[in-house]
C-alpha cells in the first residue's frame, strides 16, 4: 500500500507545482532620463500599447507591469534588478536600453532563473560564450545593423571611410560590425564619451581625415546633437554620413528636421512593412501617442507579443521554468517583423534592410523603405554559445 500513496502524493506534488498563476509581474527597467531617454520612452510605450490591444494581460493572465528609470546607469540598474527580484518578486524582466547595464545585471536575473526577455540590448558576450537559457533578445545582436551598413557601404564601392561611436560595449560591438563587412580603407576610427553632447572636436577630425564616407552610431540625444552640429559644418555634403536605424530613426529626424534628407540607414523593421500585425500597431502607436513610431517602438511591441504567446502556450504555469523556456525557444507570432523566430542562442533570426530619409509633398521627412540588405546575417558568436 505504501508505494501507491508515495506516487500519489507525488504527483498531487507536481499538480500543484503546475497550477496557473493568478498574474504575472513584469519588471521594466529602462532609460527614461538623460540623453538615452527618448530610446526608453519608446519601449516603454510600445510595450504598454501592445499591453492595451492584450486587454492588459499577457498569456491571458493580468499583468501588473512595474516601470523604471535607470537613468542610463549600470549601478542604478543593478540596485532596481535587486528590488526586482527579491521584493518585487517579477516573473520577467524587460526594457534595458544600453549593453552595459544589461551586462551589470544579467547576473541578478540568470542566477534566481528569472527570465529577462530585451527589447533592445543585445551584447556580443550573451550571444556568445556567455549566453543563458533565461536571456532573451527579441531585437537583434549588437553588431547586426551595423553589419548590415558595413555591406551595403562595401558594395556601394565607398573607398575610405571614417567609423564613429560611443566608447561603451554597444559602440565597440558596433564598430566591430561595420568592419567585418567593409574592406575599404578606415581612415579614423573615432570613441566618444558615452552621453556626450558637444562633438567640436570629433568633426574637426573628420574633416581632417577628408574621407569619402562616415558612419556613425550614436544613439539618442547624442545622435540628434552630433548630426545638427555635422550639417552646420558644412561637412555633411563632402562626407556623406552613413548610420544604423538608432541614429536616425523618427525621434531623430523629428528633432533634426530637413538636414537629414538623404541619409541611409539599416534597420530589421521599416514603417511601411506589410503585414497586419504591423499595420495595426503603427496605425495605433500614431494615433495613441501622436508620433511616428520609430524601431524602438516596435521592439517593445514586439516582446510583448512574445511574452503574451509564451505564457499562453503553457498555460499560465509561470512556476513550470523548463516549459517556459521551450515555449520562448518555440514562439511562433506574428510581431511587427512578421513571424518571429530566435537562433540557438536565443538571438534572432532575420533579414535587415535599407532606408532613406526623405522629404514628403508636405515638406516633413521622414524614412522611406529603399530594398532588403541581407535575408539573414551569419551569427559570429553563436558558435561560442554552448547553450545548457
Amino acid at each position: 500500500m505504501f508505494k501507491p500513496l508515495v506516487l500519489a502524493a507525488a504527483l498531487s506534488t507536481l499538480a500543484a507545482g503546475a497550477t496557473a498563476a493568478d498574474g504575472i509581474k513584469v519588471g521594466m527597467m529602462t532609460t527614461l532620463s538623460g540623453p538615452g531617454a527618448s530610446l526608453g520612452i519608446d519601449i516603454r510605450d510600445g510595450f504598454n500599447l501592445a499591453l492595451k490591444r492584450l486587454d492588459k494581460k499577457l498569456g491571458g493572465l493580468p499583468a501588473d507591469v512595474l516601470i523604471a528609470d535607470d537613468a542610463q546607469n549600470p549601478e542604478t540598474g543593478k540596485q532596481i534588478a535587486e528590488r526586482f527580484i527579491k521584493k518585487d518578486k517579477v516573473d520577467i524582466g524587460t526594457g534595458i536600453v544600453f549593453s552595459n547595464i544589461m551586462l551589470a545585471v544579467g547576473p541578478a536575473f540568470f542566477n534566481t532563473q528569472t527570465f529577462y526577455v530585451s527589447a533592445n540590448a543585445g551584447p556580443s558576450q550573451y550571444a556568445g560564450a556567455q549566453c543563458n537559457p533565461y536571456f532573451f533578445n527579441v531585437a537583434w545582436q549588437n553588431d547586426n545593423l551595423h553589419e548590415a551598413m558595413g555591406k551595403y557601404m562595401q558594395d556601394k564601392g565607398i573607398k575610405k571611410a571614417v567609423l564613429l561611436a560611443p566608447n561603451y560595449p554597444g559602440g565597440k560591438d558596433a564598430l566591430a560590425g561595420v568592419k567585418r563587412y567593409y574592406k575599404g580603407t578606415v581612415a579614423d576610427e573615432i570613441m566618444t564619451k558615452l552621453g556626450q553632447l558637444d562633438y567640436a572636436a570629433e568633426i574637426a577630425q573628420i574633416r581632417a581625415a577628408n574621407a569619402d564616407a562616415l558612419y556613425v552610431f550614436l544613439p539618442g540625444a547624442m545622435g540628434v546633437n552630433f548630426i545638427k552640429q555635422y550639417a552646420q559644418s558644412g561637412l555633411l555634403k563632402k562626407t556623406p554620413l552613413y548610420a544604423p536605424g538608432f541614429s536616425a530613426d523618427e525621434d531623430v529626424v523629428k528633432a533634426v528636421g530637413p538636414a537629414m534628407e538623404g541619409i541611409y540607414n539599416t534597420s530589421h523593421w521599416y514603417r511601411e512593412m506589410d503585414n497586419p500585425t504591423n499595420k495595426q500597431f503603427v496605425a495605433d502607436f500614431q494615433k495613441e501617442y501622436g508620433r511616428l513610431p520609430t524601431l524602438y517602438a516596435s521592439q517593445g511591441y514586439d516582446a510583448a507579443l512574445l511574452i503574451d504567446a509564451a505564457v499562453k502556450q503553457v498555460g499560465g504555469k509561470l512556476d513550470n521554468k523548463a516549459a517556459l523556456r521551450k515555449a520562448l525557444e518555440t514562439v511562433k507570432a506574428p510581431t511587427t517583423r512578421g513571424e518571429y523566430r530566435f537562433g540557438p542562442n536565443h538571438y534572432p533570426e532575420q533579414a535587415y534592410y535599407l532606408r532613406e530619409i526623405v522629404k514628403s509633398a508636405d515638406g516633413s521627412v521622414s524614412n522611406k523603405y529603399i530594398g532588403k540588405v541581407a535575408d539573414k546575417l551569419a551569427d559570429t558568436y553563436v558558435g561560442e554559445c554552448k547553450m545548457q
